[in-house]
């Protein structure tokens, strides 16, 4: 595996600089990375939830969303 690489472009001067991430920056990104798995699980498991709910609910109500939608209307 090659060593990540940040670029860095001083937009006055034009100077492009290619140099490699320090541990702290390959650190950062692995911990950010983490987290937006985490809260992408996080959110399925909120929108399986949602639906669950959803469906109890026409379920007591004894309507089928099309049902509800026309209601809502």
């Amino acid at each position: 595996m090659t060593t990540p690489t940040a670029i860095e472009i001083n937009c006055e001067t034009g100077i492009v600089t290619e140099r490699p991430l320090t541990a702290d920056e390959i650190a950062a990104n692995e911990a950010a990375a983490a987290q937006a798995e985490a809260d992408r699980a996080a959110a399925e498991v909120k929108a399986a939830a949602d639906a669950e709910a959803k469906a109890a609910l026409l379920a007591k109500l004894g309507i089928t969303a099309d049902e509800a939608k026309l209601l809502l209307a």
